[in-house]
């Protein structure tokens, strides 16, 4: 195990995933901050219900293209071990990221495209219990909880011990950004995610 390229690909990870997407997006294409719409969450549910469609999409596909292209640069330039740790360093990077004073936001996103460049079937198997947890609760919150917690086994399965362990810390990452979410379904004050009733923008 090389430390130093391992330590390199750590803050390669965390200065992408670092990126505040959400508030770039928000700013340059629709004049507002996300930090102070909604939830003042920076991530793709708090971009649906402020920004639409349109903007929520952007969001998303930009924050999970800083966990999938750190993840995929780091593997093919150093191995599995490399990969795993610079997608969760993105995920990191995007939960406290420097240039929003050690803010940011929950890293579903980012971990999710993380999940397809490490293992692509993750990433499926992620997208289908988000979806039917979503569907059934109508809580974001609760289905990126369900979906992280979900790809411990799932990693176990197709990548062994180190997969697991990827696995565990990502869901621990999710489940500490979720603190207050967790906190508002217990006591059932949780926003609801409806797609049809999100801005049309």
């Amino acid at each position: 195990m090389n430390l130093p390229a391992l330590a390199i690909w750590a803050v390669v990870g965390f200065a992408v995933g670092a990126i505040p997407f959400g508030v770039l997006v928000s700013r340059a294409f629709f004049g507002t901050d996300l930090r102070r719409e909604g939830s003042g969450n920076i991530g793709a549910a708090n971009a649906l219900r402020t920004l639409g469609k349109r903007g929520a999409a952007a969001v998303l596909a930009l924050d999970a293209l800083k966990g999938f292209a750190p993840t995929l640069a780091a593997g093919f330039a150093a191995g599995p071990i490399a990969a795993a740790v610079a997608g969760l360093a993105a995920v990191a990077g995007h939960c406290w990221s420097p240039f929003l004073g050690l803010r940011g936001g929950k890293g579903v996103a980012t971990l999710f495209g993380s999940l397809f460049a490490l293992w692509w079937p993750a990433g499926c198997a992620f997208t289908a219990v988000w979806i039917a947890t979503a569907a059934a609760s109508g809580y974001a919150s609760l289905a990126s909880i369900v979906a992280a917690l979900a790809m411990v086994p799932v990693l176990w399965f197709g990548l062994g011990t180190p997969g697991m362990i990827y696995g565990l810390i990502g869901a621990v990452l999710v489940l500490v950004r979720h603190r207050e979410n967790i906190e508002r379904l217990r006591v059932g004050t949780e926003n609801r995610l409806s797609l049809l009733k999100a801005k049309r923008t």
